[in-house]
């Protein structure tokens, strides 16, 4: 009698919930990473990006993205990432042809990218387009926030962030969304999110008189810098352990990239912004590139999954717009 292979950790938390295997139900957000060039080099970043990183989306690849966005009127959201997605030369075309098209933008910011020599129009353009700022912010104090992201970072954040609320970023009756995104800085599970968001609130106001629209947590997948974190500190197995422990078949049911398709810089579509990084593409028999894009097809995918999941699915669960529980 031939012996079973045993089920990665990930697949059998997922046939134990009746979850498998686990499939697309729609694509109603666009996300594209248009490159790796990033003026910071954060130490938990899963793009691994950083100033001498060169990838970049080429015009022609962005041109086949606002096509795709054309002729699929059922993505509501667009949502542009990198690195420092404002240092790709596409980017302002692509944020005013999809806005042109009435769809809802999302620009993943650094802040400190607001700052740049070349960029001072930069939260002016973003204000005038109405586009949604989620920025990453690892708390509201210097030490912590710089241990992560580098030293001046943070008072250089907090100067971002009033910037965007002077032009009406976060402020009731503008319309202008400013998120923030909190990530552990260790081998953590985050806090309840209403809970620390209501901190961040209360701290930043009181300390510096910034407001802001919401707080997201998202857990650090052991991928990428992370992963090397872990495995250097002797803490990777104990970490997939805490987040096997914590799997939420709540949180399973209701991940990203169920509705989600993600595009490389190159044009290859992937079902999250991880997978991407891990080069692992959407499912074979489905379209795979964006000049191929084909929302209806994707829609009916199998989602690609790893270890990495159990990231996603760790108690409150996680997404690129926080817990999901």
């Amino acid at each position: 009698m031939a012996l079973q292979t045993p089920l990665p950790i990930f697949d059998e938390k997922l046939n134990q919930s009746g979850l498998s295997p686990l499939r697309a139900m729609a694509v109603t957000t666009l996300q594209v990473n248009v490159g790796k060039r990033c003026n910071q080099a954060c130490k938990h970043c899963h793009v691994d990006a950083g100033p001498n990183r060169t990838e970049e989306m080429n015009q022609e690849t962005a041109e086949l993205v606002i096509d795709a966005l054309h002729r699929h009127p059922e993505i509501e959201t667009f949502d542009i990432t990198g690195g420092a997605p404002e240092l790709n030369p596409s980017f302002p075309y692509l944020v005013t042809e999809a806005r042109r098209l009435k769809r809802h933008v999302i620009d993943r910011c650094n802040l400190t990218i607001l700052f740049v020599p070349g960029k001072e129009h930069l939260a002016a353009f973003l204000a005038e387009n109405g586009v949604e700022v989620t920025a990453s912010l690892p708390y509201y104090l210097a030490q912590r926030t710089d241990a992560q992201r580098g030293l001046g970072v943070f008072d250089e954040s907090i100067e971002a962030l009033r910037l965007l609320n002077r032009l009406g970023y976060g402020k009731e009756g503008t319309g202008l969304l400013l998120n923030l995104v909190y990530n552990p800085t260790g081998a953590f599970l985050p806090p309840d999110q209403a809970s620390i968001e209501a901190e961040y609130k209360k701290e930043l106001a009181a300390r510096y008189g910034v407001v802001f629209n919401r707080l997201y947590t998202i857990t650090n997948l052991p991928i990428s810098r992370f992963r090397h974190f872990l495995e250097r500190t002797g803490n990777y197995e104990k970490y997939l352990s805490k987040l096997a422990g914590a799997f939420n078949p709540a949180a399973a049911e209701n991940v990203m990239c169920r509705t989600l398709v993600s595009v490389g810089y190159d044009g290859t579509l992937y079902d999250c912004d991880f997978n991407q990084m891990l080069e692992l593409p959407v499912e074979a028999g489905v379209p795979r590139h964006i000049r191929e894009f084909d929302a209806y097809l994707l829609s009916r995918r199998h989602i690609v999954t790893g270890e990495h999941c159990l990231g996603c699915t760790a108690g409150a669960g996680s997404s690129c717009g926080g817990a999901v529980t």
